[in-house]
């Protein structure tokens, strides 16, 4: 009896330390900039390399940047329509005030941008109590949220400054107003354009690395891959390179391929390659964006979209035609500098484009933050 006792207990260990094993340790920091890239980053800066010191001379311009920048906020509820639209440019520019200090930090070493960066995560911390079920919340919660999981990943490894008991008013912030929107919008049916899924997805694969949390980054690789909504790169990009959102106008469809294209970096720091599925689909929608936009003619097809309310489109839309957000340096960087693969429209739009400056809704700032990083 004592022997089967043992054995029980021995086996019990055993799956035990396997269990232990199997889970996944994450890389911090990991979620858009991987500590190489981070030290790229300074390098750049200190050393003046061409063409990313042109794009940190934007960076360094852009009022959102400003070690003394001044707080519009904080608000206990925050929202992009319904009552509490006065609070969209003003929290928006705060989170971005974040973001854009925390980089600021990462790219000089001044200490004086990492405490801008604390002291607004902080203040909102302290005071906001939710983000209201409007139409647009779930956009919200995934558009400022990765600025929030952003900031505080590089600030959290990279800086002795924040304190635990900042960290973890943060912390809250993030998993009791910020997350829950983003479940209910994927226990909902599918009911928006592509961009929408592409940018919570965005935020919570970042979240699940900040909060080391394997099941939620599971969740955002399978959404990405097989999700039932329109953001996702099965539903997103046809394999012609089509975007979902091609006959509604340009923009969005920028918005949606450039949400889709943060959550490969993500993960390929994470040393997972969501870049190649389906046959390296995230680079035909590029091109087929990028060549549009360049002024050539593509292919178009109605097609019927998951929610069945967007297929009505019958041509390509030419609204903001030739109008370029700062999204191409990163897969740019990926598919052609690291695998060597060839994309001829978006190193076009490179020449014309470079270098990379803002975006409110876009890591942005790419010429500085991606050219020349990863494996």
């Amino acid at each position: 009896m004592k022997h089967s006792i043992k054995i029980i207990l021995l086996l019990f260990l055993i799956s035990s330390l396997e269990k232990i094993q199997a889970q996944r340790v994450f890389t911090h920091p990991g979620i858009l900039h991987s500590q190489a890239s981070l030290d790229h980053i300074y390098e750049v800066v200190q050393q003046k390399i061409l063409p990313g010191y042109d794009s940190y001379q934007l960076l360094l311009s852009h009022p959102c940047s400003n070690s003394q920048y001044e707080i519009k906020g904080p608000f206990k509820v925050i929202s992009r329509d319904g009552k509490f639209a006065y609070t969209k440019s003003k929290m928006e520019a705060d989170f971005s005030a974040a973001y854009l200090n925390a980089m600021m930090w990462a790219a000089t070493k001044d200490e004086a941008h990492a405490k801008k960066s604390v002291q607004i995560l902080e203040v909102y911390a302290d005071t906001l109590q939710s983000i209201p079920s409007t139409n647009d919340a779930p956009l919200l919660a995934g558009l400022e949220g990765s600025k929030i999981i952003n900031a505080m990943e590089i600030l959290k490894y990279g800086y002795k400054g924040i304190t635990t008991e900042q960290i973890a008013k943060i912390n809250k912030m993030i998993t009791e107003i910020f997350l829950p929107v983003c479940d209910k919008f994927y226990q909902a049916k599918a009911y928006t354009n592509g961009n929408w899924g592409a940018i919570v997805t965005r935020m919570y694969i970042g979240a699940a690395i900040y909060l080391d949390n394997e099941k939620m980054y599971n969740k955002a690789i399978d959404f990405y891959n097989n999700g039932n909504d329109n953001g996702t790169i099965r539903n997103y990009i046809s394999d012609s390179g089509q975007i979902q959102e091609s006959g509604r106008d340009q923009g969005h469809s920028m918005l949606g391929a450039g949400g889709l294209a943060a959550i490969c970096e993500i993960a390929n720091n994470q040393g997972d390659d969501l870049y190649k599925a389906l046959d390296n689909r995230l680079l035909k929608g590029f091109e087929y964006i990028a060549k549009y936009n360049l002024g050539n003619e593509v292919p178009f097809l109605t097609w019927k979209d998951i929610t069945g309310k967007y297929s009505v489109w019958n041509k390509i839309s030419d609204i903001s035609r030739g109008r370029f957000i700062p999204i191409y340096e990163m897969v740019y960087n990926h598919y052609v500098l690291v695998k060597g693969l060839s994309m001829p429209f978006t190193e076009q739009v490179l020449k014309k484009q470079r270098p990379e400056g803002y975006d409110r809704d876009q890591p942005a700032f790419g010429t500085l933050f991606f050219l020349g990083t990863g494996k």
